[in-house]
């Protein structure tokens, strides 16, 4: 049955469907004006305050770009580590957050103190640095995984999620004769495509947008990813220009609209993978949140 709105109702409605709109404008408006921006030549950033289409539009700025092996390889990498390391922070999460949700298991609350530690309390950069140089981790992508392999946080509310299943569930398993690692991989997992794919989207744009850690511990430029270019190119106005193979050398790109293409390039994948996991996105964000 309908219910009849009060005018209280409804003006708090109309005011909400407002500011809500206009919120959505101002998120979407910077991202139009580097998109249009990435398409512009560099006198009409400098003289244009702001715009969304461009009077003269041009690709050379992408063709510049698609043209640097070094900008692909660097596209590559970041791939490599954000797949990566994905698998790696939901690997160790899960299990860890599996194993320490069961109240039997020996030295449990000694160990949710230590992650609990570990959340109000850091190492610090130098010693963390010494740390992975210590273990022969310099210049390769583990460096960048297993130093934040697992976050507290989102280790707490996966274990929390796993205390709210059923224990009936486990019992009937282990009766048919599944192991620990079974009932995880056949039983739990499946019933936790939600959470899954929201920590798998947190840990992905964590590590697509991350630049710090290579910068820290990846003194190979050929292992850069995308972000830790577009810092170079942004802090040190540097170029693509001395790895062109495949473009016309005498061509220098707008420094502005170069800027501009490498963000919306580099902001893409992750744009385009959340339409894909956005059905998970708002129930996994509840799922596990709340302690009993």
């Amino acid at each position: 049955m309908k219910q009849n709105k009060t005018v209280a109702s409804t003006i708090f409605d109309v005011f909400n469907h407002i500011f809500l709109g206009i919120w959505a404008i101002i998120t979407v408006l910077p991202f139009l004006y580097v998109l249009a921006a990435s398409f512009a030549s560099d006198s009409e950033i400098k003289t244009r305050t702001f715009f969304i289409i461009p009077h003269n539009p041009t690709l050379l700025t992408y063709k510049f770009i698609f043209a640097s092996n070094y900008f692909l390889r660097s596209m590559l990498n970041s791939v490599i580590i954000t797949v990566g390391g994905t698998l790696v922070n939901l690997f160790f999460t899960f299990t860890m957050a599996y194993a320490l949700s069961k109240k039997h298991f020996i030295g449990r609350s000694i160990i949710l103190n230590g992650v609990i530690f570990t959340m109000l309390f850091g190492g610090g950069m130098i010693p963390t640095y010494l740390l992975v140089k210590s273990l022969g981790l310099l210049d390769s992508y583990w460096a960048l995984w297993l130093p934040g392999a697992i976050s507290p946080f989102n280790f707490f509310v996966v274990k929390n999620f796993f205390q709210e299943m059923p224990q009936d569930l486990e019992d009937a398993a282990r009766i048919d004769g599944c192991t620990e690692a079974q009932v995880l991989w056949k039983i739990i997992l499946p019933l936790s495509k939600p959470i899954i794919a929201t920590f798998a989207l947190f840990y992905g744009v964590g590590h697509w947008n991350s630049w710090f850690g290579a910068l820290l511990y990846i003194n190979d430029a050929e292992k850069w990813p995308v972000q830790l270019i577009l810092r170079q190119i942004v802090m040190l106005s540097t170029t693509l220009a001395s790895d062109l193979t495949q473009f016309d050398p005498n061509f220098q790109p707008p420094q502005e609209s170069l800027k501009m293409a490498i963000i919306v390039v580099a902001t893409l994948p992750i744009m385009l993978l959340y339409p894909w996991l956005q059905k998970y996105f708002i129930k996994g964000m509840f799922i596990g949140s709340l302690k009993e």
